[in-house]
């Protein structure tokens, strides 16, 4: 254990905290800051989001009882300061290594993680389920939901809400407040809350108003109650047209989030009311690091870094998102119908450049993915080209858009999956492995990958002149170093690209996988086996001709790709074979096998 590390010692379960007092919680949080400031800075994570709900953590643990209890936290990339506490304090060293600690909630990891979350705007449903099943069998505990005002733009959350305020079931709603998702929040829920934010007279007068009630001997707390009524009255007088209040929740704040004290007596007060309560807690991004208070978005997460300079261990190269982004802003500088849209991940896709550039011809949605993807077609469907990157596994969310508002209507959306494949670290509600395998069913896709960054510029020109739902699929980070293509042939619908013939081994590989074809090649010539090497390019429309020719030719078939073994690319030649009759062909696949990849 750092030397520095005192109080945090003496913490292996909530039950340590609650003995503390709040000076003691207070060198508590500064202890557990540094913690995880040293463990993320050599090992990579979610940083700053993490700084920012110490107090937070330590006050939802002093006042309820987990595993009781349940505390569903929403995204999840929030949770360190909850296993820290949670008796996982030593395992957090090991955290986004290969059989490590999770960086997010898993309820196979430990049972005071009630609910497994990665994507965001899911907390409000999970924990109104659980609250509902909860009256069902009679039981007595406390649901809550901590969610950042960036999720609460989903569209998710705000059924969730509407739902949760019309059912008079008790559930406890944390609105942890930064003004931050992963980029800067947009949007009108952003500009309602920062309308709260703005509301101290409220605030301070509701607390010290409390204060004194609390004072009074016998009736202190029912008066309390009495004036609840009255309460909410002021309040819509000084808060005029609560969106909360209005469609059903009591609602309790803002609240200053780095105030353990403070936070104890609200977190308190919301258990006592019957029915839903939403507390509105203030927090600062990166809080208690200043390179990351004024960075909240470069240290969202982050790879190792120098704690002193902030600037990371290993420098950045170049990257497919990067690639695709300037690639994209010299097309727009030609075409001014190019639009891009993101869902809140500007600087991860790489449309940073862009935005500067074409300020009024980029949207940022916040985290929308459905919207993202149908506002997208409602642009092409008047001459647009919109542009749509977003990471592999969040396009899952936007499924029946890309179906019934992109691809049926044949609406020329360039819908650009980033992230595809294997991520790593963050486990597998992150891993890019599905997207092959749900799009390749949709009718009128045109999906392809490239095998480096000059293929993914020829794809993306393509796609933008191409006038049809297009898909391209491209992994993170950058190119294989130990190979380097020396041609590219020019891009043609449906068209499959031969790096190398030969005669007794067809290597059909997609994407970045074709230079682990060309890897297994030398390796297949050390055995003497001549092999050809096809780029498959693209899944769909598969090219037909090329390949069967290849399998024809060689009687012997190795499919290579970075995606589920299910419906992506083997399953495709295994089509191709059983259609065309092919006889006496021997098939391997090199694929993730069916089932969710952790790292």
């Amino acid at each position: 254990m750092l030397k520095y590390i005192v109080m945090l010692e003496k913490i292996n379960s909530p039950k340590d905290l609650k003995q503390l007092n709040i000076q003691e919680k207070k060198q508590l949080a500064e202890e557990i800051r540094k913690y995880i400031l040293k463990v993320i800075s050599e090992n990579g994570g979610h940083l700053a989001s993490n700084l920012g709900v110490v107090e937070l953590t330590i006050a939802l643990h002093s006042i309820f009882n987990v595993p009781e209890d349940k505390i569903v936290w929403d995204v999840g990339h929030q949770t360190y300061v909850h296993k820290i506490i949670t008796g996982r304090r030593e395992q957090f060293k090991t955290i986004r290594q290969k059989g490590g600690i999770s960086g997010f909630p898993k309820i196979e990891e430990s049972e005071s993680d009630c609910f497994n979350t990665g994507h965001s705007s899911t907390s409000i449903s999970a924990a109104l389920g659980m609250a509902r099943a909860r009256d069902l069998k009679n039981e007595n505990n406390s649901v809550l939901a901590v969610i950042g005002d960036g999720a609460l733009t989903g569209g998710m959350a705000l059924e969730a809400l509407n739902d949760a305020g019309f059912s008079n079931t008790n559930i406890i709603v944390v609105l942890n407040d930064n003004e931050m998702s992963i980029s800067k929040n947009i949007g009108g829920l952003n500009r309602f809350l920062s309308r709260l934010r703005t509301k101290k007279l409220y605030k301070k007068s509701n607390n010290s108003i409390k204060k004194i009630l609390y004072k009074v001997p016998i009736v202190g707390k029912t008066t309390i109650k009495v004036t609840q009524r009255l309460k909410r009255s002021i309040k819509q007088l000084v808060i005029p047209k609560m969106f909360f209040e209005d469609i059903g929740f009591t609602y309790l704040g803002p609240v200053d989030g780095h105030n353990i004290e403070q936070l104890e007596n609200i977190l308190d007060l919301s258990k006592q009311i019957e029915g839903p309560v939403l507390i509105h807690i203030l927090t600062k991004k990166g809080k208690g690091y200043k390179i990351a208070e004024e960075n909240p978005d470069k240290f969202h997460a982050t790879a190792p870094f120098d704690i002193e300079t902030g600037k990371p261990k290993k420098e950045k190269t170049s990257d497919y998102s990067k690639i695709f982004g300037n690639k994209l802003v010299e097309l727009a500088r030609k075409n001014e119908k190019i639009v891009a849209i993101t869902a809140s991940m500007k600087d991860g896709t790489g449309l940073a450049k862009f935005q500067q550039e074409f300020p009024t011809r980029f949207f940022d949605i916040g985290i929308a993915e459905q919207h993202c993807v149908t506002m997208a077609a409602g642009m092409a469907s008047q001459g647009m080209i919109p542009v749509v990157p977003i990471y592999s596994s969040f396009y899952q969310r936007a499924y029946d858009q890309i179906i019934h508002d992109v691809a049926m209507q044949k609406l020329p959306v360039v819908m650009c999956v980033d992230r595809a494949g294997i991520v790593g670290a963050d486990g597998e509600t992150h891993q890019g492995l599905l997207d092959m395998a749900f799009l390749r069913i949709v009718p009128n896709l045109t999906i392809m990958s490239p095998k480096d960054f000059k293929e993914l510029e020829d794809m993306l020109e393509f796609a933008i002149e191409l006038k049809k739902p297009v898909v391209i699929r491209y992994p993170r980070g950058g190119e294989d170093k130990n190979v380097r293509f020396t041609t590219h042939k020019r891009i043609e619908e449906g068209k499959s690209e031969i790096i190398k013939e030969g005669k007794d081994i067809s290597l059909l590989a997609i994407g970045n996988k074709v230079a682990v074809a060309m890897q297994l090649a030398e390796k297949l010539k050390l055995e003497n086996l001549d092999a050809e090497i096809v780029n498959v390019r693209f899944i769909k429309p598969l090219d037909r001709d090329v390949i069967k020719s290849s399998i024809e030719k060689t009687k012997n078939v190795i499919t290579i790709e970075d995606g589920t073994i299910i419906n992506g690319l083997a399953t495709s030649i295994k089509e191709l074979i059983v259609e065309e009759a092919l006889q006496n062909v021997q098939l391997k696949t090199i694929a993730y096998p069916d089932e969710f990849i952790k790292y």
